[in-house]
C-alpha cells in the first residue's frame, strides 16, 4: 500500500508539473490582457448593453488565441530563450516540455480559440484573430533578430484585440474601431522599446534587435520613445471628440498621457535603466487605466 501510495503521489506530481508548464506557455498575464482588451472593445461598442454569453466566449476565445501565439513563439525561440536570463527557466529551455508537446498544445488551443470565436461572434472577428496569430507567430517573432522593424510589425497583432472586440459586437470595422486600435497601436512603441532598453543585454545575447535607430540606449532612442508617447495625448482624446465616451475619460486619458510623457522626458535626461524601467511599468498601468476610464464614461 505504501509503494502504491507513493506511485500515486509521483503520478500526481508529474501531472501537476506538466499542467504548470502548459500554463506557463500561454503567458497568463499577457493573454489575460489580450482577452481584457477584446472585452473592452466589445463592451464599448455595445454601450454597456452586452450579451454576457457572447462577451464571456469572446474573452475565452481571445485568451486561447493569444495563448496559442505565445506557445508558438516559445517553440520558435527555444534556443534563444536558453541564452537569456529572463527566459531561461521557461518550459522548453528547461526541457519540462518537448517541442512536439508544445506544438500539439498550441494546435489544440488555437483550434479551440478559433472555433469559440467562429461560433460566438462572426467571420470577420475570426479572420482578425487568425491574422493576429499569423503576424505574431510567423512574422514578428523571426523579425526580432532582423531589426527594429519587428516592433512595427508586432504592434499590429498587439493592437488588434480591442478592434477584434468592436467587430465582434458590430460586424464592421468603423472609424470608432480604428480609434481604439490606433491608441493601442501607438502605445506598443514606448512599451516595447522600454522593455528592450531594460532587457538590452539579454536581448543582445540572443541576437534580438528591437531598439530603434541604431539599436543603442542613447538620446536618439529616448527621443523616439518620447515622440510616440506624446502622440498618445491627442489620440486619447479622440473617443471623447467622436462621442464614444464623455469628457471625464478624456481628462483621465490626458492626465495619464502627461504622466507617461514625463517618464520619457526623464529617460531623455539621464538615459538610465531605472528610467526605462519606470516607463515599462508606466506602460503596464496606462493602458488598463485608460480603457477602464473609457468603459466607465462610455456614451450609451
Amino acid at each position: 500500500m505504501i509503494s502504491g501510495s507513493s506511485a500515486n503521489i509521483g503520478v500526481g506530481e508529474l501531472i501537476a508539473q506538466k499542467a504548470k508548464a502548459y500554463l506557463e506557455l500561454v503567458k497568463m498575464r499577457l493573454s489575460l490582457l489580450v482577452a481584457f482588451s477584446s472585452a473592452f472593445g466589445y463592451t464599448l461598442a455595445m454601450g454597456g448593453n452586452v450579451d454576457w454569453t457572447q462577451l464571456i466566449l469572446l474573452f475565452i476565445g481571445g485568451f486561447l488565441v493569444s495563448g496559442a501565439s505565445c506557445t508558438v513563439n516559445q517553440v520558435t525561440e527555444k534556443e534563444f530563450d536558453a541564452m537569456m536570463k529572463r527566459t531561461q527557466n521557461r518550459p522548453l529551455p528547461t526541457n519540462r516540455l518537448t517541442k512536439n508537446e508544445a506544438l500539439t498544445f498550441a494546435a489544440i488551443v488555437a483550434v479551440a480559440g478559433v472555433l469559440v470565436l467562429y461560433f460566438s461572434t462572426n467571420l470577420l472577428t475570426t479572420g482578425l484573430a487568425v491574422l493576429s496569430m499569423v503576424l505574431y507567430s510567423y512574422v514578428y517573432t523571426p523579425l526580432k533578430r532582423v531589426g527594429p522593424i519587428a516592433v512595427f510589425v508586432g504592434a499590429f497583432p498587439g493592437a488588434l484585440p480591442p478592434l477584434l472586440g468592436w467587430v465582434a459586437a458590430t460586424g464592421a470595422i468603423s472609424h470608432e474601431a480604428m480609434i481604439i486600435f490606433g491608441i493601442q497601436f501607438i502605445w506598443q512603441f514606448p512599451h516595447f522599446w522600454a522593455i528592450a532598453w531594460v532587457a538590452d543585454e539579454d536581448y543582445k545575447k540572443a541576437g534580438f534587435k528591437l531598439l530603434p535607430v541604431k539599436g543603442e540606449k542613447d538620446m536618439k532612442t529616448a527621443f523616439q520613445i518620447m515622440t510616440y508617447t506624446l502622440f498618445l495625448i491627442p489620440l486619447g482624446l479622440l473617443p471623447t471628440y467622436f462621442g464614444i465616451t464623455g469628457v471625464n475619460s478624456g481628462v483621465v486619458a490626458t492626465i495619464c498621457g502627461v504622466l507617461f510623457l514625463a517618464q520619457t522626458i526623464k529617460l531623455m535626461r539621464d538615459q538610465s535603466r531605472k528610467s526605462a524601467l519606470r516607463i515599462m511599468f508606466g506602460s503596464f498601468l496606462y493602458l488598463p487605466i485608460v480603457q477602464i476610464a473609457y468603459l466607465l464614461d462610455m456614451v450609451k
